[in-house]
């Protein structure tokens, strides 16, 4: 909650400033004023003689408020300067546009029935509104459809036939009028197609075909597509099919029998998104043959003239009919088409985006299949619109004086310009003179007053530049008076003398009651500034400008004090430190004990921003006229000039600096590439900024496609010196590319690099490295496979490379060599049918260039491939597990080579073909799999063969395997149960198995408890079994029928509950049942809850 005296204090100043107005004789400017400021603006609001304005027609010109950003607002400054700030009220001047009308497309089917026109402006007094339509006046009156909402022209009901056309909106009041652009008001609607049938269409096979669409009247542009037989089964457009958005028919170039059908133009409103669809037309196919090829024939292009706006997109359209199918292709006579340009629906479509000038010209389309081709040319013209480059601002004259206006645009084509004042056309007469976009007035009166509008147009459009002429008369008026000017003892002194006043009025300067005559130490200059030379004590007091012209005189008293020059200390002066130091300036004002000072500190001329230095800078305010600078964790960046300056009301005084920062050197200048060989590069480079600290040392640093970064390089001579500005690079790759750079280091540190110098490459070598990893084996019978690592390009050392394979049987004297060309290959075959399977072979890889051949890898042995599985596995047996599961053994086949890596079974029905069977391998070289997801009760053939990396042996002859008859589908039911202490006796009726189930040959009972993991399983030959409950707890029993096929189906669920830790009394019984409906009776004797199913 606030203090309760503060509303009190807000009236008392508001009262008071109140009264401190109405005692300034002058009018007070106005915050529109302010508004219409020119961006240069200087100390006097009212200095302003020329001021802009809103220009409309396609742009708006918004006021600057830089001049205003430095000058912070106080309740000081505005009892000192109250001219400044003044009631917007106060202020009148003619009216400016805020808002003007824009065109408008209104769909008659919206179920807002009023098209409101836009129209606002500012001034004072408030502007009044008048509104025309293609030229006549809008009467509300007489046509009660129309009515006025402040500036905006609200029409109700409005129809195109009595609403179409230019609305232009015209704002006035008693300083002037002023029209706004045009407005053009357009409906969107989309009427229905013709009820009336469509006639069908019925052509050959192979000839071409247009399909009319003939739409409804529309406005605006509508797109087109079509249906073929039902909706939404939309024809789609490719070589042979297109959809023209001008016209939009649907043009097939060749029929197709696919084609035949009925079809269905749709057409859909671009504002109001209303869809129509026509009448069908049948397309039938004639039986009389087949149409033969003929030439192209363009059935749509674009005009022969295309007129579109800059910035637009255009789109040129351009479709044959043929056969075979045309192709389209496009081109720029005299020209190239435009990059941006893209094609559309397989070519028959030109857009170009972002139109430009440059754009312009005559562009082809050619249509061409095998029977011929032919050709359109159409020319496309960009036009623009009328863009302001120069337009005329508000201003204020004097009587007498000469206006000179001139306007100016650009467009295509060239615009013309007009004038207007107050609305109504201007002409050269009398003293007015109009030539193109320029306006002379001579010896301009206060009637010449009002609105003036330059107006550019050109046949694609309209553009306004509005200002108002204001010619003053007024008498001298000093703001603000009296004006107090402190100065510096010794040092010259202006006091201005700047009323405002019209016309200008004659000045005079007093020093008491005598007239000051000017001398060599006191001047009054042109511009009736008084200047004082090495002001002195003596020259205090006060001083009168009197402004008189013929309405009137004003004086001005300028208060003149004179104080000692300040004096301002920095030290130190000069200072050397290092990287990651820090180091404090004071910086010490001695100055008059009556002004207050203020410091500034500087980097290089600049003022320093504490807010946004990474915290280097720190200013300290040690005392009222003494300032430290701390400059914290210094780099090499912050080495400069620094200044201090200090400031009061009388004078400026700067001090400067200068901080030396040693750090580590910077980088070294342009990296030169003096001389290449294969392994070599000799450089040279200018030395860089030692910042301080001579450099010691220089490394070389290289960088190529197959390095991990910039490395450093082995150098001649090692170490490069600080005073060399030349060095080799040594133990280079021959054949490769590198950038070379230099870094720089002294007793600071390493500096940064210098930049890369160009990339070059050394020059071609014989190979040096042979392949690695030399190995082989495997592949098919009677191959030897070896394999290796390649080289890198790296180390290939010039063109050609390639590698040589030697090899020769072991024990033999001559080696065999094949030429291997690729450099990326890494594997050869040889075959030879005349040595057995695994043969052994010294082999060795070696490589070569277009320089020669390069060295071999070490000598290894490889053996020949083994070759694929000879024979089949053998003791090949299956038998069945149960209904789903057969299970197949086997032996491995006969050593010898081929051995298998493991084995694929398989197996079909006996009613099936092999083909359709399926396949399961082992994961392993194993000798057993069980087959699962078997059909119960069928006949199964399986065979198995060896398989390994090189292929698949033969297959075993099929043996053959029933699985078994499918479990009971019955669950056991009728389930009795009696409990006595921990033992449950349970009871069943036995299940009957139907003949195409298995044999029941006993049950499984299960018992678990819930929330643990442990099952109890106890299996019977009876249909009855006792059980034990280990402990408290629910429990849930459940019995399944077991049989050769496999388990059954599960029962319904016994569900148990006792208490936890207590045991039933050995002579507590009860006896349960669960009846056939799976219904269960609730009993709560000894705790036990039997259930339904859970």
């Amino acid at each position: 909650m606030g203090s309760p005296w503060k509303p009190f204090l807000l009236l008392f100043v508001i009262s008071g400033l109140s009264d401190f107005a109405r005692a300034v004789p002058a009018r007070p400017i106005s915050y529109a004023a302010v508004l219409r400021m020119k961006p240069d603006s200087s100390s006097s609001l009212l200095s302003s003689r020329s001021r802009p304005r809103q220009h409309h027609g396609g742009e708006l010109v918004t006021p600057d408020w830089s001049a205003f950003s430095s000058h912070p607002l106080s309740a000081l400054s505005l009892l000192s300067s109250p001219e400044d700030y003044r009631s917007e009220e106060s202020e009148e001047f003619g009216p400016a546009f805020i808002q003007e009308p824009d065109d408008v497309i209104f769909p008659l089917d919206s179920d807002e029935k009023k098209v409101v026109m836009h129209c606002e402006a500012r001034g004072n007094p408030l502007p009044t509104y008048r509104w025309y339509v293609n030229g006549t006046e809008v009467d509300s009156e007489a046509d009660y459809r129309y009515s006025f909402v402040d500036g905006n022209l609200i029409i109700t009901n409005a129809s195109e036939t009595t609403d179409y056309g230019k609305y232009q909106c015209k704002a006035e009041n008693s300083f002037g009028t002023v029209l706004s652009r045009d407005a053009l008001l357009q409906f969107a609607y989309l009427g229905a197609f013709s009820t009336k049938t469509r006639g069908g269409v019925s052509v050959r096979e192979g000839q071409g075909v247009v399909l009319m669409c003939t739409p409804p009247p529309h406005s605006p542009e509508i797109i087109y597509s079509w249906v073929l037989n039902e909706f939404p089964s939309f024809v789609a457009e490719d070589s042979r099919r297109f959809i023209s958005q001008d016209t939009g028919n649907l043009y097939i170039s060749k029929v197709q029998p696919s084609d035949i059908g009925s079809y269905v133009c749709l057409v859909k409103n671009t504002v109001t998104n209303a869809r129509v669809l026509s009448p069908p037309t049948p397309l039938t196919l004639k039986t009389d043959g087949v149409m033969g090829e003929y030439e192209p024939k363009i059935e749509v292009h674009f005009p022969t003239s295309v007129l579109v706006a800059k910035g637009l997109t255009v789109r040129l359209e351009c479709f044959a009919l043929g056969n075979p199918v045309p192709t389209i292709t496009w081109r720029k006579i005299n020209g190239n088409i435009p990059k941006k340009a893209r094609l559309r629906k397989s070519q028959a479509v030109l857009e170009i985006p972002n139109i430009q000038l440059e754009d312009s010209g005559t562009y082809e389309c050619k249509a061409e299949n095998p029977r011929g081709g032919t050709a359109f040319k159409g020319h496309l013209q960009v036009y623009t619109l009328p863009q302001w480059v120069r337009m005329i601002n508000d201003t204020q004259m004097d009587s007498g004086e000469k206006l000179q206006w001139e306007c100016k645009a650009i467009g295509r084509p060239r615009p013309t310009y007009r004038w207007l004042r107050n609305g109504l056309p201007l002409t050269s007469q009398s003293r007015f003179e109009i030539v193109n976009g320029e306006l002379t007035v001579y010896k301009v009166q206060p009637t010449d007053s009002g609105m003036y509008q330059c107006v550019s147009e050109n046949k694609y459009g309209t553009i306004y530049s509005n200002a108002e002429l204001k010619i003053l008369a007024s008498a001298p008026v000093f703001v603000p008076n009296p004006v107090r000017v402190i100065a510096t003892l010794g040092k010259d002194v202006s006091l201005d003398c700047k009323p405002r006043a019209s016309p200008k009025p004659r000045i005079i300067w007093k020093r008491g009651d005598r007239r000051i005559q000017p001398n060599k130490r006191i001047m009054l200059l042109r511009n009736n500034t008084l200047k004082i030379v090495n002001s002195s004590r003596a020259d205090e007091g006060n001083y009168v400008c009197r402004a008189e012209n013929q309405l009137g005189s004003a004086e001005m008293t300028a208060i003149l004090w004179v104080k000692e020059a300040m004096r301002v200390a920095l030290s130190p002066s000069r200072v050397e430190v290092t990287v990651g130091e820090s180091v404090v300036l004071s910086c010490k004002a001695t100055h008059d004990t009556s002004l207050d000072v203020a410091f500034q500190w500087f980097f290089n001329q600049k003022p320093i921003n504490f807010q946004h230095n990474g915290g280097h800078f720190e200013f300290i305010q040690t005392q009222s006229s003494a300032v430290d600078l701390m400059i914290r964790s210094i780099l090499l960046k912050h080495a400069g000039k620094y200044g201090c300056r200090a400031q009061t009301s009388a004078d400026t005084v700067f001090a400067e600096a200068e901080l030396l920062v040693r750090g580590p050197p910077g980088p070294p200048g342009v990296v030169i590439v003096e001389e290449i060989t294969d392994t070599t590069a000799t450089l040279s480079w200018t030395r860089g900024l030692d910042n301080h600290s001579p450099i010691s040392t220089y490394n070389l640093q290289a960088r190529s496609p197959y390095s991990l970064g910039w490395q450093t390089v082995k150098t001649d001579p090692d170490p490069v010196t600080g005073d060399m500005e030349s060095a080799m690079a040594v133990e280079l790759n021959p054949w490769v590319e590198y950038e070379f750079r230099v870094v720089a280091s002294n007793a600071i540190g390493t500096g940064d690099p210098s930049a890369p110098s160009r990339g070059v490459r050394t020059k071609e070598a014989v190979p040096s490295v042979a392949p690695a990893n030399v190995s082989g084996g495997n592949g098919r019978r009677h191959e030897l496979v070896i394999s290796w690592e390649p080289v890198s390009e790296e180390f290939q050392n010039g063109e050609g490379f390639g590698y040589i394979v030697a090899f020769r049987a072991n024990g033999t004297r001559g080696w065999k060599e094949k030429m291997v060309t690729s450099a990326d290959s890494t594997m050869y075959k040889y075959r030879d049918e005349t040595f057995p399977p695994l043969t052994p072979f010294e082999v060795k890889v070696g490589v070569y260039n277009n320089k020669g051949d390069g060295p071999f890898s070490k000598v290894v042995i490889i053996h020949s491939a083994e070759g694929e599985p000879r024979e089949p596995p053998t003791d090949v047996k299956a038998y069945s597990i149960s209904s789903s599961e057969i299970r197949v053994t086997w032996k491995p086949p006969n050593p010898g080579p081929g051995k298998p890596r493991g084995y694929e079974v398989s197996y079909w029905k006996d009613v099936e073909q092999e083909e359709a069977g399926k396949k399961q391998q082992t994961v392993k070289n194993e000798t057993s799999m069980v087959l699962m997801g078997l059909e119960g009760n069928s006949l199964y053939l399986i065979t198995v063969k060896g398989f390994n990396s090189i292929g698949q042996g033969p297959a075993s002859v099929a043996v053959t395997a029933k699985s078994r008859k499918a479990p009971p589908a019955q669950p056991p039911s009728k389930l009795l149960w009696i409990q006595e202490g921990n033992n449950v006796s349970l009871s069943w009726d036995p299940v009957k198995a139907k003949d195409n189930e298995s044999d029941v040959i006993g049950y499984m009972v299960l018992l678990k408890q819930e929330g643990r993991g442990h099952n109890q399983v106890t299996r019977t030959i009876n249909p009855s079994t006792m059980l034990s409950l280990p402990e408290g707890g629910t429990y849930i029993i459940e019995v399944r029928a077991l049989s050769e096929g496999g388990e059954g189906a599960v029962s319904s669920q016994v569900r148990l509950v006792t208490s936890s830790g207590v045991r039933a009394k050995s002579n507590q019984c009860s006896v349960h049942s669960l009846p056939q409906s799976l219904t269960w009776t609730a009993l709560l004797l000894v705790l036990l809850v039997p259930s339904a199913s859970w």
